[in-house]
C-alpha cells in the first residue's frame, strides 16, 4: 500500500468500494504493456484512459486494454460524433485535472461522456490509473463499472507499429 491518497481513490472511499493501490517508479520510456508486465498484471485487464476532441470541441473520453489502439471510427460512432481526433497532450491537464501517463477514467475536473471497451467484461479485475503517475488502481470490474457508471462498446483494435 502507499501513502499517496489521490481524487479518484477518495472518491472509491465515500463509495464504499475496495480497491488495492499498485505502484511503480516513472519512467517515460515504458510502455502500459512493459508496465503491466513489470507489475506482474495481465496487459488485457490494464486499462488507458484516452481523451478526445470533437470538431465543435466537444470532449469525450475512452477507456481501452493498454496492448490495444482507440479505433477513433468505432469510438466517435460509440458517442453520437461523426469524427474525434486526440486530444493534445499539452491540453490534458488543463481540461482534464490529469498529466500524460497518469489519466484516470475517475474525478475529471468536469463530468464527460465516457466509454469503456467492451473486453473489459472479459475479466473479475480492472486495472486504471490512480490519477497520478506511477500509481495503479486494481478493483472488481463489476465495481469499477458501477463507480464510474461507464457506457461499454467495442471501440479498441489491435496495435499498430512496434
Amino acid at each position: 500500500m502507499t501513502d499517496i491518497k489521490t481524487n479518484p481513490m477518495r472518491a472509491l472511499d465515500r463509495l464504499g468500494i475496495e480497491y488495492k493501490v499498485h505502484t511503480y517508479t516513472e519512467d517515460p520510456r515504458l510502455t502500459g504493456v512493459q508496465i503491466a508486465l513489470m507489475l506482474g498484471e495481465d496487459p488485457d485487464r490494464v486499462f488507458k484512459t484516452l481523451v478526445t476532441v470533437s470538431k465543435d470541441r466537444r470532449y469525450c473520453v475512452f477507456v481501452v486494454p493498454v496492448g490495444k489502439e482507440l479505433d477513433l471510427k468505432k469510438a466517435a460512432a460509440s458517442v453520437g460524433e461523426k469524427s474525434l481526433s486526440m486530444m493534445p497532450a499539452s491540453q490534458l491537464l488543463t481540461v482534464t485535472g490529469y498529466v500524460h501517463g497518469g489519466c484516470s477514467p475517475f474525478c475529471m475536473k468536469r463530468q464527460f461522456s465516457t466509454v469503456v471497451d467492451s473486453s473489459v467484461a472479459d475479466g473479475d479485475v480492472t486495472y486504471v490509473s490512480g490519477g497520478k503517475v506511477g500509481v495503479q488502481l486494481e478493483l472488481s470490474t463489476k465495481d469499477f463499472l458501477t463507480a464510474g457508471g461507464f457506457k461499454i462498446s467495442d471501440i479498441s483494435r489491435e496495435a499498430s507499429g512496434i
